[in-house]
């Protein structure tokens, strides 16, 4: 049991995006627990006042019709400023995703999010820290052995095919071929174009999903406006081939589709 000295408030959001800067609150839950174990929950759905991407829609269910009436987070943000006042945050990820986006959600109506002084607790830092999520893990969790040799190009190589059939044997929703399996661990994450995620879907097409310059354009603006950014991404820049690919058949007028 946690001991709080003060208030602790847990809290979620979901967005238009994972864009914490440029992306919009579209749903928001914080529980505040107290120090005497008694709880409060607020929960409701946010009007981003931009249109949510099918792609957001498409993970947490979220669509412009259910949001278009529902109060904007500045009109949340007495509500908000009463629920969080004098206590500590926490959340999954908070740290990098949850806390600076609603930081940049607040700068956009003239307030400040949160106040000083308050403390941040991260259960996916805990998680991350304490549960490993390397081969030697794996291999133990999946098949439960213990791998000697580790780090050695034929110990680990042959781990990693009995992992592989042991995942195929205990998550029976798995495809049982190879195109099968690519097209689901495609789907771990519906918001990449390319496997590094270079380049995220925002309504359809692709867009920046990295750096300061650009990220949150789509690649078809940059082209146009900026046609030797690109070119340096081709030529000099430290990218995938599926990156330079895209780079390449864009300079050629030729963008992904979104299948």
């Amino acid at each position: 049991m946690i001991k709080l000295d003060r208030p602790l408030c847990i809290f979620d959001l979901e967005a238009t995006g994972t864009n914490v800067l440029e992306d919009r609150i579209v749903d928001i839950c914080v529980l505040r627990k107290e120090p005497d174990g008694t709880e409060t929950v607020f929960s409701s759905l946010v009007n981003p006042g931009v249109p949510i991407p099918p792609e957001a829609s498409a993970i947490h269910h979220i669509t412009d019709d259910m949001v278009k009436d529902q109060p904007r987070l500045s009109d949340l943000a007495p509500k908000l400023a009463d629920i969080f006042k004098g206590a500590d945050l926490s959340g999954f990820n908070a740290a990098k995703y949850d806390i600076p986006l609603m930081s940049a959600e607040y700068k956009r109506f003239g307030a400040e999010w949160p106040e000083p002084g308050k403390r941040v607790v991260d259960s996916f830092t805990i998680f991350a820290k304490k549960e490993r999520r390397d081969l030697t893990a794996a291999y133990k969790f999946y098949c439960g052995k213990d791998l000697t040799g580790a780090h050695r190009a034929e110990a680990d190589v042959r781990a990693t095919a009995e992992i592989l059939w042991a995942q195929v044997e205990k998550y029976q929703d798995l495809p049982k071929d190879v195109a099968g399996l690519e097209a689901w661990c495609g789907q771990v994450d519906p918001g990449r174009v390319d496997v590094d995620g270079k380049f995220v879907w925002k309504n359809g097409e692709a867009a920046f999903g990295f750096g300061n310059k650009h990220k949150g354009k789509t690649l078809r603006e940059v082209v146009r406006g900026d046609r030797s950014y690109i070119n340096w991404m081709v030529d000099k820049g430290n990218f995938s081939a599926d990156v330079i690919r895209i780079c390449r058949e864009a300079l050629e007028g030729k963008f992904p589709e979104k299948k």
